[in-house]
């Protein structure tokens, strides 16, 4: 995989259920964006699993800046949170939660039974995941004069930069998206160009 490409997630996975000694372990898999995403996905599985005893979970969010954060929920410490986000790590994605929702079925099943019972279900969620690979993007807007519009448009076909939005009025502004590791090239060509202003936009 590319520097500039990631792996994350579009839509939430489908249920999976794993068994041990009696204990049911739930899993899932959702993308999200921010903490109140997170939130907001415990809340809906807290409605749905209101008897189950614990909802451990793992997410990691952001692309160059990573922030995750495994939680236990009541299990003994690192042994479901911890094991959860390994497999986020493993599977090499982000932008995604993991949440594994658990009933108690009679029988302890000990630390090592609970890594092992996580650590299956957050793999199942994931496998039940349609993964796939995003690229990283800059947006640069463009500015120029009419008159410059064919060179424009014949770097932008050459190069299949994707116009994310265009407004033709006194001048020309284009918006364009490129990926990273293409942008500091498009960027000069633009530049060196005649007149073209090239702004890049957080």
């Amino acid at each position: 995989m590319k520097k500039d490409a990631y792996k994350t997630i579009e839509k939430p996975s489908k249920e999976t259920l794993f068994k041990e000694k009696g204990s049911k372990f739930f899993g899932y898999a959702f993308p999200v964006f921010s903490e109140d995403d997170v939130k907001e996905c415990l809340e809906e599985l807290k409605k749905k699993h209101h008897a189950a005893r614990h909802f451990c979970y793992a997410y990691q969010i952001g692309i160059e800046n990573i922030q995750y954060r495994a939680n236990d929920d009541g299990e003994p410490n690192n042994s479901a949170g911890l094991p959860i986000y390994g497999q986020i790590k493993s599977f090499k994605v982000t932008n995604i939660l993991i949440v594994s929702v658990r009933y108690f079925g009679g029988t302890k099943l000990g630390v090592g039974g609970l890594i092992s019972a996580y650590k299956t279900s957050a793999q199942l969620a994931l496998e039940a995941s349609e993964i796939i690979e995003k690229t990283i993007d800059i947006y640069y807007l463009l500015k120029f004069n009419y008159d410059l519009m064919n060179p424009v448009m014949r770097i932008i076909k050459e190069k299949n930069i994707e116009i994310v939005n265009q407004k033709l009025e006194m001048d020309c502004e284009y918006t364009i998206s490129v990926r990273k590791n293409d942008a500091a090239t498009i960027y000069t060509i633009f530049d060196t160009l005649y007149k073209v202003e090239v702004k890049e936009l957080e």
